[in-house]
């Protein structure tokens, strides 16, 4: 979708920023606020250029009425970047896609993931081109695909060829980013690729989708953006976590209650414009690509909720074991579960 910033957020590449910024960042001798601080109500939160309702609580001011608290709206440009923010204690909470969540705990950030902001869905696909004749999965081998390497495309590239029974060496995986990928495509260069808009709408046009990520997130490997807190502040803010908590679901279930309302001249979308740019008509297109769960299935297991059972503790296991294999981290902790919570959604659902 031209126009549209990119999203940075999604590129697992960017977490080797992390790798490289947060040991330093956690051997600095940082402390966080004191309690007698924190009751200042004062907080920073970083947000990113992800297409999303609550962009519309934000700019309207709702997080501010409904918390009693001043709130220093920062936008990152990528989750590696939020993640080194959440290291140096520059901001609180802050947006993360699954792959930087992952890596920023695994290397001893102490966080929890208390919101996913949207489950990436249909906004990641895996098209193939027509002309390649790729009638089924069985027909990639000995193709060509195009994929940006060490992203979230990548991760479900691989799970993909797992599921349908085919070796990475059967096919060719060929590492690029979504503008050599077009150009590639354009050439004839490759028979399929994975990527995300606008160049998945691009080579759309000439290829059928093969399998999206909302699909391949079914079969247990979610991708996602989420939400954390640091952990100290969180536990010593807890009614603002739980208010704070509500305004995003409120938000989340207006869309979803009437997306057609959402129109390029609408104030919601002039809203998101506003803090985000892009252009007013690509912004209905953009969020019908992605799925908003709501607070009840946010406190289930199917994504905070469970302990063990827990969705988003199992991806951020299996996205670690990931990252390490793709040596962005050292090590993967044996359980992730400590570092997503339900707790501030609980609160939240209680609250009228």
């Amino acid at each position: 979708m031209n126009g549209l910033p990119n999203r940075l957020r999604r590129v697992f590449a960017a977490t080797a920023l992390a790798a490289a910024a947060l040991p330093a960042a956690l051997t600095l001798g940082l402390t966080l606020p004191s309690t007698a601080q924190a009751q200042e109500k004062e907080v920073t939160i970083a947000y990113q250029q992800i297409v999303d309702p609550w962009l519309v609580a934000i700019a309207s001011g709702e997080f501010e009425k409904a918390t009693g608290y001043k709130i220093h709206w920062r936008q990152f440009e990528s989750g590696a970047k939020v993640a080194t923010a959440l290291a140096s204690g520059d901001i609180k909470i802050g947006v993360l896609g699954s792959s930087p969540m992952a890596a920023a705990v695994s290397q001893g950030l102490d966080l929890q993931l208390f919101w996913i902001l949207d489950d990436i869905n249909q906004a990641e696909a895996m098209v193939v081109r027509n002309a390649s004749n790729i009638k089924s999965p069985a027909d990639l081998k000995g193709k060509k695909i195009g994929v940006p390497f060490v992203s979230t495309t990548h991760y479900h590239t691989m799970f993909a060829l797992q599921q349908w029974g085919i070796k990475p060496t059967e096919v060719k995986v060929l590492n690029m980013q979504p503008n050599q990928i077009v150009a590639a495509w354009e050439r004839g260069d490759i028979d399929a690729a994975y990527v995300w808009d606008p160049a998945l709408a691009q080579i759309k046009k000439s290829g059928h989708v093969l399998i999206t990520s909302g699909e391949l997130s079914k079969q247990g490997k979610p991708t996602f953006d989420g939400i954390a807190v640091d952990r100290k502040w969180g536990e010593a803010n807890a009614d603002f976590m739980a208010k704070f908590v509500k305004v995003i679901a409120d938000a989340d279930a207006a869309y979803r209650q009437n997306p057609a309302a959402w129109t390029a001249t609408s104030p919601q979308v002039k809203a998101i414009v506003k803090m985000i740019g892009g252009k007013p008509e690509d912004i209905p297109g953009a969020l019908s690509l992605y799925a908003f769960p709501s607070a009840q299935q946010q406190a289930s297991a199917e994504w905070l909720g469970g302990g063990k059972d827990s969705r988003a503790a199992k991806a951020l296991k299996d996205t670690s074991e990931f990252l390490k294999g793709q040596q962005k981290i050292d090590a993967v902790k044996a359980d992730y579960t400590p570092y997503v919570t339900s707790h501030y959604v609980d609160a939240a659902l209680k609250l009228k």
